[in-house]
């Protein structure tokens, strides 16, 4: 999947949910991708933009540093 301009994890907290969380959502949309969703997103993300909510996390201005995962790898 090539990136995009943004997603579910930048529309559901972005800098604001852990990196497990974003990696969930991440393969959430992968595994359902529809023409709808990317609409619910793309709309999601304007007004996101206006609101500017989840840009920041409690303990970081930015994101979190990735630390890697404790899960297994995910497979498709």
């Amino acid at each position: 999947m090539r990136p995009g301009l943004t997603g579910k994890a930048q529309v559901n907290g972005r800098n604001a949910i852990s990196w497990e969380e974003k990696f969930k959502l991440d393969v959430e949309y992968v595994s359902n991708i529809t023409f709808r969703e990317d609409w619910k997103i793309i709309i999601q993300t304007v007004m996101k933009v206006f609101k500017r909510e989840g840009i920041t996390s409690e303990t970081y201005m930015t994101a979190e540093p990735f630390q890697g995962s404790n899960h297994e790898r995910v497979s498709l």
